[in-house]
């Protein structure tokens, strides 16, 4: 009683089927292409001015009148408190006439942080942030004692230590 084994069928690849995987694998990519599409569009504004053609007319006299303070601004942050440091050319703290302090992350408005900045030790002016950990953008908009513009984007990244 010997028992004949059957041969497997064997599958061929077909023209339908190379279609169908390319036809797959494109499916993929611009699914993905979507999501990461959607995702930049509802969470970044993308507006930095209101016309940048107008802003651009004057900001050559607006750079050199803010190069011409000779303002140096860094910051450090610490959990539950951000520290910034503005000096002049002469390593003297700078107190501005006016100054808003607006903590961002770089690509999203969910954790926007608009600071109350006051005096700290030794020149320093000292607000209370909620910071999690990653990239960070202080963006400081203000006015010097004699009325000249100044705004300053500082990005930094935080990590616990």
């Amino acid at each position: 009683m010997s028992q004949e084994i059957e041969p497997k069928a064997t599958r061929t690849l077909t023209g339908w089927h190379v279609l169908g995987m390319f036809g797959g694998g494109f499916a993929i990519i611009l699914g993905v292409n979507l999501y990461m599409a959607s995702q930049a569009l509802l969470t970044f504004p993308g507006l930095e001015v209101s016309s940048s053609y107008a802003d651009s007319q004057t900001f050559d006299a607006r750079r050199n009148a803010q190069e011409a303070l000779g303002w140096q601004a860094s910051v450090t942050a610490t959990q539950g408190e951000l520290v910034l440091t503005l000096v002049d050319e002469t390593d003297r703290p700078v107190y501005p006439a006016e100054l808003e302090a607006l903590l961002t992350r770089p690509t999203t408005r969910l954790s926007d942080q608009l600071l109350v900045l006051t005096r700290g030790p030794n020149g320093t002016l000292v607000a209370p942030a909620e910071l999690e950990i990653g990239r960070w953008r202080l963006r400081l908009t203000g006015m010097s004692r004699d009325g000249t513009e100044y705004r300053h984007n500082i990005t930094f990244t935080f990590a616990l230590e």
